[in-house]
């Protein structure tokens, strides 16, 4: 069966943020100079993970058993938020986690991002049975929209799902931006390696032409 826009959306997605992970695994990121690849990696990730759930995860509701399929989404979120806050943490060099062995960090958030692009891949399958192309594709302009809105920082202890996680991650949006200001934290606006609006394949998904002279 041919993938759907939705399922080609997300692979691309987590291709680029495995990219993003790459250069933030060497022990040569924790140096100052270095530091912009672990915010990028973890911004880029965090918005991801926020822009599912306010997009994706009410379908997901409607499916069959669709309750737990959103109650396993949201503990592996919360379990890779909750990880990606300690490698910030680390970075920056909080006294609170330099007890914590960078190496050990990143061998979790590989296992939770893996299990993670399991149940989108899976998930996204099953929402485009239930859609028709156009619903499916509708779908994935809106989580790409979501995505540049979304916070820009992991709250893994807020709420994720509902009126109420929409709320929350509304509000983490303009906090996460000040406090990014005020620690000079480098995020990424418009990053042609990352999976955001710009990229071609949300021009694919759009059937709109990519700008000349454009560094895809």
């Amino acid at each position: 069966m041919t993938a759907s826009t939705l399922e080609l959306a997300l692979t691309y997605e987590h291709e680029k943020i495995r990219e993003l992970a790459a250069p933030a695994h060497e022990p040569a990121a924790a140096r100052p100079d270095r530091r912009h690849e672990t915010d990028w990696f973890y911004a880029i990730a965090a918005q991801h993970l926020a822009a599912a759930e306010d997009v994706l995860l009410p379908h997901v509701r409607r499916l069959p058993d669709g309750r737990n399929l959103v109650s396993t989404y949201v503990g592996n979120a919360r379990q890779l938020e909750r990880s990606l806050r300690f490698l910030k943490a680390r970075q920056y060099g909080d006294s609170r986690v330099l007890h914590l062995d960078p190496a050990d960090v990143w061998q979790v958030i590989d296992r939770l991002l893996d299990e993670h692009e399991r149940l989108e891949a899976e998930y996204s399958r099953m929402i485009g049975e239930e859609l028709d192309g156009e619903g499916v594709s509708a779908l994935t302009d809106k989580l790409l929209s979501a995505e540049e809105v979304a916070p820009t920082r992991a709250h893994p202890f807020s709420p994720h799902t509902g009126t109420a996680g929409r709320l929350a991650h509304r509000m983490w949006r303009m906090a996460d931006a000040a406090w990014d200001s005020a620690e000079g934290r480098v995020v990424p606006t418009k990053y042609h390696v990352h999976p955001k609006r710009d990229s071609a394949l949300s021009h694919y998904l759009r059937g709109t032409p990519i700008p000349d002279g454009d560094d895809q």
